[in-house]
């Protein structure tokens, strides 16, 4: 192997840079890699995940059109910041080094949310002298 080649091979490890990288997104990590079980809990178990999953509740309980509506594009909200928003450039980065997994998961199961979120809260066909079919 030529030096060059080796060099740049030792340049693609991880490294402290990296490691610091971890430590800013997620403090308390163990440094086992985390996938996308794991990347999805940590997303429903954040502040906005809980609340959002709260109204969710609430629009669900209540049958109620207009708290769904606001559930469905804070849904959307959260998930275009999580995977679009970086402003650091450093999620790439903890991704490759394993603190931080693939959002794909959570998206599907949000995704799953907002469409049963829209289906149940629909507006219900009623018959002509008012009653429901």
């Amino acid at each position: 192997m030529k030096p060059a080649y080796f060099l740049l091979s030792l340049s693609m490890l991880p490294q402290a840079a990296m490691a610091e990288v971890c430590d800013k997104e997620r403090p308390g990590w163990d440094g086992m890699p985390v996938g996308m079980i794991g990347e999805a809990i940590n997303l429903f178990l954040s502040p906005a995940g809980v609340a959002l999953l709260l109204l969710s509740l609430v629009a669900l309980r209540f049958r109620h059109q207009w708290i769904g509506l606001a559930a469905v594009i804070l849904w959307t909200v959260f998930i275009t910041i999580v995977t679009m928003a970086d402003p650091t450039g450093v999620r790439g980065l903890a991704m490759v080094e394993g603190c931080i997994g693939p959002p794909t998961l959570f998206i599907a199961a949000v995704a799953a949310i907002c469409v049963g979120i829209v289906l149940y809260t629909k507006p219900r066909a009623s018959g002509a002298d008012g009653s429901e079919s």
